[in-house]
């Protein structure tokens, strides 16, 4: 089925409801606009998502720390960075309907959804705003963060002088941010509610170009490799300098063909120094050594997680003749074994099955399933993404050896128990 087809994707939704991966939000209530939770799949998927970056993107290099900021912040950081005066959008509403949408998705004068006419536009802050304590007035107000940027910068000095790092050297963080779009939408695409993966790398001025290609190689090696993206599905956007943020000098999207269209999926950008220009009255760092007192300046790679998982269940959905199957890299896949006993009615394999599973189960995430046959069972993992699916049969008990069957190939091998570990870790990191 093609990429770019409105049908897939509502395949692929159905698909996440069904099985556990992504379910609408309150639902029982009637739901909430663009509010999705992750059920038990999804969280796995997600959580394998978040753990391979942190360990490339942190535990694997010597020039990385990591932080866990709060969500609400003094205001005081918004006004500085820039948000409150300039993070907005153009609105439009419809003088008949009232309906309202962004500008710049509008192509005519007219309401998409009545016909009526539009309002001239007005700029709309996409922050979501609340009040801190009891007394809702103007002096309590405070924001949910709408990106994990400004934590990082805000933190530089200490986590600088409390890890030693010296430049260049990056601080990468892993949390939710908010933001109160006027048309999110494509499922978990665009949502008031998300999650990034973000690092802010700082260095010198003059060597910000290496690093901007060093981080546009390592994005790239991520979407391919970890995530098992097909690279024609990706493409680079250099983004005209009219449509830079206000302060990037240099931005590039990485953009994926969604079956909606091509859209963003990640960015990388280069802030310059303007970040910790407006935070700190003095340069925040210095290095006593070299005899340097200086504003680092910043490269920015931008990882969405939701993006990411919706990315990936587009690239890794397939529909064959008998079966649908998602053909996630073995680390992705929520569970990596499933266990069956061939016959749920004999005691004596369902009992050496759960003796197996929990074997498996100290290394790995591990599916059990004794229901109907094992034909369907085999699709029912494939259509989870489950790697391998051990079968134990008579051979079990007479020779000590289980069934193993590859969800891709469907191809089904011997596998000695005392081996089977070993055989299912060389199985998954080869791949």
């Amino acid at each position: 089925m093609e990429k770019n087809s409105n049908q897939l994707m509502e395949k692929i939704i159905s698909l996440c409801k069904r099985r556990g991966f992504v379910f609408p939000g309150s639902e029982i209530y009637g739901g909430l606009a663009n509010s999705w939770d992750y059920g038990p799949l999804g969280t796995e998927l997600k959580n394998n998502i978040k753990q391979l970056w942190w360990k490339r993107f942190v535990h694997m290099r010597d020039d990385m720390v990591g932080i866990d900021a709060a969500l609400i912040m003094n205001p005081k950081v918004w006004e500085a960075s820039g948000h409150v005066a300039t993070f907005s959008d153009p609105l439009v509403e419809c003088k008949k309907c009232h309906h309202r949408f962004r500008a710049d998705y509008i192509d005519s004068k007219n309401c998409p959804d009545c016909k009526g006419d539009l309002m001239e536009a007005k700029q709309f802050n996409l922050m979501l705003r609340t009040f801190l304590g009891p007394v809702e007035d103007k002096d309590s107000i405070v924001y949910f963060r709408p990106e994990t940027a400004q934590a990082i910068f805000v933190d530089f000095k200490n986590v600088q002088e409390t890890s030693r790092k010296k430049l260049p050297f990056g601080i990468a963080q892993i949390g939710k941010a908010f933001r109160n779009e006027i048309t999110p939408g494509n499922f978990i695409f665009r949502t008031r509610e998300f999650e990034q993966m973000e690092i802010e790398y700082f260095t010198k001025e003059s060597l910000w170009e290496d690093s901007f290609e060093h981080w546009r190689s390592q994005m790239q090696a991520w979407m391919t490799n970890d995530l098992g993206l097909d690279k024609n599905n990706i493409h680079e956007l250099d983004v005209p300098k009219s449509e830079l943020a206000h302060y990037s000098k240099k931005t590039i999207d990485f953009e994926y063909d969604y079956p909606f269209g091509t859209k963003e999926l990640y960015g990388l950008a280069y802030r310059t120094d303007f970040d910790l220009k407006n935070h700190f009255k003095e340069a925040p760092y210095r290095d006593e050594e070299a005899g340097e007192v200086l504003y680092p300046h910043v490269i920015e790679p931008s990882f969405g997680v939701d993006r990411s998982i919706l990315a990936v269940l587009c690239d890794a959905y397939v529909e064959e003749k008998e079966r649908i199957v998602l053909k996630l890299k073995p680390q992705l896949a929520p569970y990596k074994v499933a266990v069956f006993p061939l016959l749920k009615n004999k005691s004596e394999l369902v009992e050496k099955a759960r003796e197996i599973y929990n074997h498996l189960k100290q290394d790995f995430v591990v599916a059990w399933d004794d229901r109907g046959n094992i034909g369907k069972r085999y699709y029912s993992q494939d259509e989870i993404g489950t790697p391998y699916c051990v079968t134990v049969d008579f051979d079990t008990l007479e020779k000590g050896e289980v069934t193993v069957r590859d969800r891709d190939t469907m191809k089904q091998e011997k596998v000695t128990m005392k081996d089977l570990k070993q055989y299912i870790t060389e199985k998954m990191y080869a791949n």
